[in-house]
């Protein structure tokens, strides 16, 4: 919690400046009992409107004072809430970005998206409180006690027992409440998840007449969300009928006991109302106790859930910017008995990789679902570590290497082609922020995809929708081929990127990619792909089964025939028994 508030330094003379003005309004509040005891006593009781005038001058004007005090002190409040949580989430949006894969897994992307929304909100909620009354109302039952006793001590040994009892009581439900809030924000999360995957998936869900299924898995956690919070609040609400039992009664007898010492002559008018007053100001901070604590406890839930955020460790401890800076060459890659693992896994997705790849060389890899095929590909750009082994690029061993200088010459297609939201030229400069016009057009023609911009009434300022949801998977392709292009990358790396486009359209784009200069290395189940390569990989359970070329492959292993066979019939079968 400590990361969280340190976030409140930049603010620290406006929160003094707060505190001060709630101050005077609590010193005007703690002061006009004193006021009224006297109006009451020396000037209605003696019959001096003289006094009565004056008395009431005085709280008029600091009436005035603390009516002031309390606009700017809301002003200022809101200020430091607002501007807390701009930075808060800039840090968390910073802080998402630095994450390594392995603590990508560790956080759902719907908790992501509630901890910076909702739990950020509530933590700028409870800022704004603690500026505005949260304080106060701790401040106003302590003095108010004080100025009690000062006026009339006898009227004052009731609130003197029941009050730390009643603090003690909220100091217990505030603990309790907190924890349960904290499980509150977890159902949450639950609740967006569900609404996350239900607005991805409504096309398939429509599909497959899914939507009663995907209706009733929202209102299950819906209605634990619902449950759990009415349990919170139910526990939180009893407090104010508690509070307002004990202090009333607390007060009935104040009001006798004054009546009592009226009669005897030991306490005035002016007195017993003067303690009255006092003692119902506190039973109305007492109330609003049970509002604070909802706020501080969800506040500190909040703020509980922000610092596992902000203090889980950064990429390799931020290394981003760690070690020597890339030096280009010529795109040589070599991995030494490579083997990795996911983080919490024991078991090897990756086991001892040994094979190299020459400048401006062409490598295919293939193999079977779950062969570690992409997790080879993650390796490269260091978005994962590899438990054992090296991996060299151009003599450089990657450990040594700044992650940040080495991204920059590589480009990377993922499996699933990932387009932003805005225009076809913003996401294929999303790739080179400083391209020109003419460079996304040579990247488009490469990708093949120039052809179909230059038809759309906009081109390359033809809004995408989210995901590209208004383009084909095979336009979703190419643009993202486009995009790794432009950056002019000595590694280009493509999982799978061909996968939605025809024969014809992927036979120019490899052709077109054949002329960059680049090590080029592609994902692909198509035989056709793989034997326009330099060389294959074939890979089995996370090993290296066979490597060579289409040729060599085809006369020697068995998998790749078989391969060759399920993709061209008996013929390519019995074109692969001849070449054994």
């Amino acid at each position: 919690m400590r990361s969280v508030f340190s976030y409140l330094k930049p603010y620290k003379y406006l929160m003094g400046i707060a505190w001060l003005l709630m101050l005077v309004e609590l010193a005007v509040e703690l002061t006009h009992p004193l006021f009224m005891a006297k109006i009451i006593d020396e000037g209605i009781v003696k019959g001096d409107l003289a006094v009565v005038y004056k008395w009431g001058a005085v709280m008029l004007l600091t009436s005035l004072l603390a009516f002031a005090s309390g606009i700017i002190n809301s002003f200022v409040a809101a200020h430091v809430g607002q501007n807390f949580g701009f930075d808060l989430r800039g840090k968390m949006i910073d802080k998402v970005q630095s994450f390594s894969f392995a603590s990508y897994n560790r956080f759902a992307s719907s908790s992501l998206i509630t901890r910076m929304t909702t739990d950020v909100t509530l933590l700028q909620n409870a800022v704004f409180m603690s500026l505005r009354i949260m304080l106060r109302a701790p401040l106003m039952i302590l003095f108010g006690t004080v100025m009690a006793l000062v006026v009339h001590v006898k009227l004052t040994l009731i609130l003197l027992v029941t009050i730390p009892l009643m603090v003690a009581f909220l100091l217990k439900m505030m603990k309790q409440s907190s924890s349960l809030f904290r499980s509150v924000q977890q159902r949450l999360d639950q609740v967006n998840n569900v609404m996350q995957e239900n607005l991805a998936g409504i096309r398939l869900i429509k599909a497959f007449l899914r939507w009663k299924h995907e209706s009733a898995r929202f209102k299950q956690a819906s209605e634990r969300l619902m449950e759990q919070t009415i349990r919170v609040v139910r526990i939180v609400e009893t407090t104010t009928p508690v509070l307002l039992f004990v202090m009333n009664s607390s007060l009935l007898f104040i009001l006798w006991f004054g009546f009592v010492e009226f009669q005897a002559g030991t306490a005035t008018a002016g007195e017993i109302v003067a303690v009255i007053n006092y003692a119902t100001r506190i039973i109305s901070s007492l109330s609003i106790f049970t509002f604070i604590i909802m706020v501080f406890s969800r506040g500190k839930a909040s703020a509980e859930r922000i610092g596992e955020l902000l203090e889980e460790p950064e990429e390799q401890a931020d290394q981003r910017l760690k070690g020597t800076p890339f030096a280009a060459k010529g795109g040589k890659i070599e991995f030494d008995h490579v083997s990795f693992s996911f983080p919490g896994s024991e078991e090897p997705v990756l086991k001892d990789l040994s094979f190299s790849i020459q400048p401006g060389e062409t490598t295919a890899i293939l193999g079977a679902t779950g062969s570690g095929k992409s997790t080879l590909f993650y390796l490269i750009p260091r978005l994962y570590e590899p438990d054992q082994g090296t991996i060299w690029i151009d003599g450089q061993e990657l450990r040594d290497v700044q992650p940040a200088s080495l991204r920059e010459q590589i480009g990377f297609v993922p499996q699933e082609a990932h387009l932003f939201t805005g225009t076809i030229r913003e996401n294929i400069a999303w790739g080179k922020e400083d391209a020109t016009i003419d460079e996304m057009i040579e990247a488009a023609k490469k990708a093949q995809i120039y052809e179909m911009i230059a038809e759309l009434p906009d081109g390359f300022e033809t809004v995408i929708g989210q995901k590209g949801v208004n383009l084909s998977g095979g336009q979703k392709q190419r643009l993202s081929v486009a995009r790794a292009l432009i950056r002019k990358p000595l590694i280009l790396l493509l999982d799978d990127s061909t996968s939605a486009l025809d024969l014809k359209t992927e036979v120019e784009m490899l052709a077109a990619l054949k002329e960059e200069t680049c090590t080029t290395l592609i994902i692909t189940q198509k035989i056709s792909t793989a034997q326009k390569a330099t060389q294959i990989i074939l890979l089995e359970d996370g090993g290296i089964l066979a490597a060579g070329t289409h040729e060599q492959l085809m006369k020697t292993n068995e998998l790749y025939q078989k391969l060759i066979a399920s993709q061209y019939g008996e013929e390519g079968l019995f074109y692969a028994k001849a070449h054994r």
